[in-house]
């Protein structure tokens, strides 16, 4: 490469080649025309070697001539073959151009179409998510509607059951409704508890008064009273006093209620000779019976001195199933004696079927030696008449069964 100033020339270059070549030749024919003046003044002397050197350089010029065009024409083909060359390369540019576009635009169509179809899937995904939730919803709302209607029927019980207990409290707080309310009660108990010919409601006793149940029990203890007519209003009182004052005043009022109570029931159902020695105090609510065993023992042990024994519905209940073994164990003595008569009928029965069943196995063993006796018998005719069949008279042995019989004689035929 040649730097002239500020312009680079290389020797690749045609153009570059080109004007060296004709500097060259502007050289070469600056010397011959300085060689030509010099020789100028021997060309008097020397007009033959001129004339040569003329021809020489005149050959020399064709064939630079001829240089030249081979150098135009070499030129021509650089630039044909740049020129094809560039023409290739844009061709092949654009082909790739070509391939790079159709392959970005497969890859834009690609890429639409997975857009489009996550698009879709994300559509189909958020349409059955809404449609889930909407029957989610509905479900829920469902549900919601049966649990109201649950709960309106539960306020329609509440309501019931609020009505009851006030008609309830109407009866707990009338003393004769009251009463009939315990007496209800206490025959629900007494009826599941015992047989129906064990008590009696209602009953008059001798000195005119009238026991709410009287359970009919064997002597010792006897008949016993029952008795469901509590004073509710004393324990009522002691409930709802919201002082001390009124909480000591319905103490008062409960101790002197329920001892008079138990006094009047020990005065009224306790008959020597008719009765027990006791009789039951039923009170038919827990709650009294618990307040009584633990604020009130002394109520308690009064009732043991008056020999008046408090039950609530659950202690009643076991107190009964007492009573009922009692009156069980009372049948059983009182129908001891068919007892023991169907026994000893049972004995004899026993006796006579064992006396049977002897007979009836001896009948089986004399049967079976029958039997067996037959078998021997039915073996030894089997095997004579096998000889029969066979003709082996001479191996018949006698034996006392064939002792006395003769064998036939047979007599020749002729023939």
């Amino acid at each position: 490469m040649i730097q002239i100033e500020n312009s680079v020339f290389d020797y690749s270059d045609p153009a570059v080649i080109l004007i060296f070549l004709a500097f060259v030749v502007a050289t070469i024919i600056l010397i011959l025309l300085i060689i030509a003046v010099r020789a100028a003044d021997r060309s008097a002397r020397a007009s033959e070697p001129l004339a040569h050197q003329l021809n020489y350089l005149g050959q020399t010029v064709q064939a630079l001539n001829q240089g030249q065009e081979q150098l135009r024409g070499g030129l021509q083909t650089v630039s044909d073959t740049q020129t094809a060359a560039q023409a290739q390369v844009i061709q092949t540019f654009e082909a790739r151009l070509s391939t790079v576009q159709q392959h970005m635009q497969d890859r834009l169509a690609d890429n639409a179409l997975r857009s489009q179809r996550s698009l879709n899937e994300m559509q189909e995904r958020m349409r059955e998510s809404l449609h889930g939730s909407s029957k989610q919803t509905s479900t829920s709302l469902t549900q919601l509607q049966e649990r109201l209607a649950v709960i309106d029927r539960a306020q329609d019980n509440i309501t019931k059951l609020s009505g009851d207990v006030l008609s309830l409290q109407d009866i707990l707080s009338n003393k004769q409704t009251r009463g009939a309310f315990g007496e209800i009660q206490l025959h629900d108990i007494v009826g599941k508890a015992l047989p129906r010919d064990s008590y009696s409601m209602q009953y008059t006793l001798s000195n005119g008064k009238r026991a709410d149940c009287l359970i009919h029990l064997p002597n010792p203890p006897g008949p016993i009273v029952i008795d469901s007519k509590f004073p509710l209003e004393a324990y009522e009182a002691l409930r709802n006093a919201d002082t001390d004052y009124a909480a000591k005043q319905a103490t008062a009022q409960m101790k002197i209620a329920v001892k008079k109570h138990i006094s009047d029931i020990s005065e009224k159902y306790i008959i020597d000779g008719e009765t027990a020695e006791g009789a039951l105090m039923f009170l038919p609510s827990e709650a009294v019976y618990a307040e009584l065993h633990a604020n009130f023992s002394e109520l308690v042990r009064v009732g043991f001195e008056a020999r008046v024994w408090i039950v609530s519905p659950t202690t009643c209940m076991a107190t009964l199933n007492t009573m009922r073994a009692i009156l069980k164990d009372a049948r059983m003595r009182e129908q001891a004696g068919a007892i023991r008569k169907e026994l000893s009928l049972l004995v004899a029965d026993v006796d006579r079927l064992g006396s049977r069943v002897s007979n009836l196995d001896r009948h089986f063993t004399q049967a079976s030696k029958d039997i067996e006796d037959i078998k021997i018998s039915a073996e030894k005719t089997g095997k004579r008449a096998h000889r029969l069949d066979n003709f082996d008279f001479e191996e018949i042995e006698e034996t006392p069964e064939t002792a006395g019989l003769p064998l036939p004689k047979t007599t020749p035929t002729v023939e």
